[in-house]
């Protein structure tokens, strides 16, 4: 863990945030105060997925789907 006072993290700006990817920083004021710089990763949403390639046309999809909620239909009058 580094710690940089906040003149000094202040004038290496860059990298103490460089730094902060790979290790845990504080920067310390002449209060004594103490702040951690933490590296965050980009959120991505759970709906961002890869493509596939596949042959299916739009028209096996639509079935595909049809045969699916009919199933769910069938079990639902049961």
């Amino acid at each position: 863990m580094k710690v940089y006072t906040y003149s000094e993290a202040r004038q290496k700006l860059s990298k103490v945030l460089d730094l902060a990817r790979s290790e845990d920083v504080m920067i310390k004021k002449r209060s004594g105060e103490i702040f951690t710089v933490v590296y965050q990763k980009k959120l991505l949403s759970p709906f961002d997925v890869k493509g596939v390639k596949t042959s299916a046309t739009k028209q096996d999809i639509l079935d595909a789907v049809e045969e699916s909620r009919s199933m769910v239909r069938r079990e639902n009058e049961s």
